[in-house]
């Protein structure tokens, strides 16, 4: 993973004694909410229903044992002793208090990390696969291109005042486990028929109140000249961008307005311009960046079988165990999804434990999914089963990856000044319904998402069952949609009909349920039977 050179720990420490000064500042009263407002959101910092909520930046989702052990003391010293992994790769407190901000940013630059961008107009954490550089089916890792992004992008004078936020993911292979299509650009890493490795650009995706899909913008884009083709396409955005009306202000709005051939064809003329101006690394640049990235020194001759005889074990191995592209090695994910759990939380001690284990078993490296989970992305197979009692032990060995109980959940309401509905004791009522681990494992692959307002922030968009959060004459209501998807099926989930209660949308969701299965063929996920079958069957059995 990548590591600080002076120049970055340089301008983060920078950083943090400018904004600890904003703070007193604020603090003494010699600076207004009005003036404090964006600066402390450029430094992540969120005024939520009851305290100030921090977002630390996990770039790409990638963070070490180190680092994660720190995440845990910033819980225990500076909040309640937990903190809450979201759907940015990221992770929230949620009860700071204004005057040890500095401090905490103080402390995470001890270990390489900050809050730099996890809010305000600019390019936002960039995004990527939690399985890169591990996963069987990847072309090439995309992390080093995702750092050289966040090089480019963090400070940027030109775009740290953007109409609105800006969201870029990069993946590595064709299964898009990143929701890349969703993002505000998407860069996937392929191979042509002429054996070359470049990209696909997508433009003009995203969530919210208007969701929509990214459309290619480019095929085939040489990898030497990334930035400054992503320089063209946020400058287009920057110049025509809505700032009259937030709710239009996204790129998404302007691709769809002037269209993706038209957008296109800006992009390439400034491109024309911009390629002029030196901003593409030279090679050795990308090597250095690239070097950070090499795989760890995996051991020869692991066993590359697994004793299955706990039934327990193997029940944790079929769901949460995915393949390595190296022999002998296994992909876990830990699920931050434990029965009536909270989605996304993890307590200190809980932290602690993952990055112990990280240090121990997985080459000191952890993962932040956008699904609100661990990945410990490199490790030996004949250490599974200790990794696994020691998740158990902790609380962190269910095996529900993918399934109904695996939830993604914003804060909603319980939190949120933005949120119109709670979505916390919703994910906790669904996974105590389809509690039966056996129920769920025959239900199968189900994304069940809850957004507790039209920001989606979780992802509501994307479920194959979808949650929002509405309110209704001052009553909290929740809307149900079917058939969404982030993946590299990317497809947006449809309104089913009239809003419900909480207890009422559980209720609805276990009619689907039954739906699903006395349509399903053999093989067919609930997306799939949702999609061969229409809505039809889904609504005549939830309304009657």
């Amino acid at each position: 993973m990548y590591r600080y050179d002076e120049y970055d720990q340089a301008a983060v420490d920078a950083r943090v004694e400018e904004f600890r000064d904003q703070v007193n500042r604020r603090i003494s009263g010699a600076m207004s909410e009005d003036q404090f407002k964006p600066l402390r959101l450029m430094n992540g910092l969120y005024l939520q229903l009851h305290a100030y909520m921090l977002r630390v930046a996990v770039p790409y989702g990638t963070l070490d044992g180190r680092q994660m052990h720190m995440l845990a003391h910033i819980a225990r010293k500076y909040d309640k002793g937990y903190g809450h992994f979201t759907t940015r790769q990221n992770i929230q407190y949620n009860w700071i208090k204004l005057d040890q901000a500095a401090d905490i940013l103080a402390e995470l630059a001890t270990v390489e990390m900050h809050a730099i961008q996890t809010s305000g107009n600019c390019i936002r954490n960039i995004s990527s696969d939690q399985f890169a550089g591990a996963a069987a089916d990847e072309v090439e890792d995309p992390r080093p291109w995702a750092e050289l992004l966040r090089q480019w992008s963090t400070f940027h004078p030109e775009f740290s005042y953007l109409p609105r936020k800006f969201k870029i993911a990069v993946i590595g292979a064709d299964q898009d486990r990143a929701a890349m299509r969703l993002h505000d650009i998407g860069l996937q890493l392929y191979r042509n028929d002429a054996g070359e490795v470049g990209f696909r650009l997508f433009a003009g995706g995203g969530m919210g109140r208007t969701p929509m899909i990214a459309p290619v913008i480019r095929d085939w884009l040489p990898k030497q000249d990334l930035l400054s083709y992503v320089e063209a396409c946020l400058r287009v955005y920057n110049r025509h961008g809505r700032r009259d009306n937030i709710y239009k202000a996204r790129i998404k709005i302007l691709v769809h307005e002037i269209g993706a051939a038209e957008y296109a064809r800006q992009v390439e003329e400034e491109w024309a311009h911009v390629k002029t101006l030196g901003l593409d690394p030279p090679a050795a640049e990308f090597e250095r960046i690239a070097a950070f990235f090499a795989p760890p020194a995996y051991e020869a001759g692991v066993p590359d079988t697994v004793d299955l005889s706990d039934p327990d074990f193997r029940l944790w191995v079929d769901q949460n165990v995915s393949a390595h592209k190296q022999p002998g090695y296994a992909v876990v994910t830990i699920s931050l999804k434990p029965r009536e759990g909270i989605p996304g939380d993890a307590s200190a001690d809980q932290i602690d434990v993952m990055a112990d284990l990280a240090e121990r078993y997985a080459h000191n490296e952890l993962r932040v999914t956008h699904a609100q989970n661990i990945v410990l992305p490199h490790t030996p197979k004949r250490d599974l089963y200790a990794i696994w009692q020691a998740l158990d032990a902790a609380g962190l060995a269910t095996p529900n990856l993918d399934l109904i109980s695996d939830i993604i959940a914003c804060p909603g309401l319980d939190y949120c000044a933005l949120a119109n509905a709670r979505s916390i004791p919703l994910a906790q009522k669904i996974a105590g319904r389809f509690a039966d681990l056996d129920r769920q494992r025959d239900l199968g692959e189900i994304k069940l998402k809850i957004s507790g307002g039209i920001n989606a922030c979780g992802h509501h968009h994307a479920g194959h069952i979808g949650i929002l959060g509405v309110d209704r004459k001052g009553e909290e209501n929740y809307q149900l949609l079917f058939g969404g998807s982030g993946a590299e099926d990317a497809s947006l989930a449809k309104i089913v009909g009239p809003g419900f209660s909480e207890d009422g949308v559980v209720d609805a969701i276990e009619k689907a349920t039954d739906v699903y299965l006395a349509n399903r063929t053999e093989g067919e996920r609930f997306l799939d039977t949702y999609r061969r079958v229409g809505m039809a069957p889904f609504k005549e059995a939830i309304y009657g």
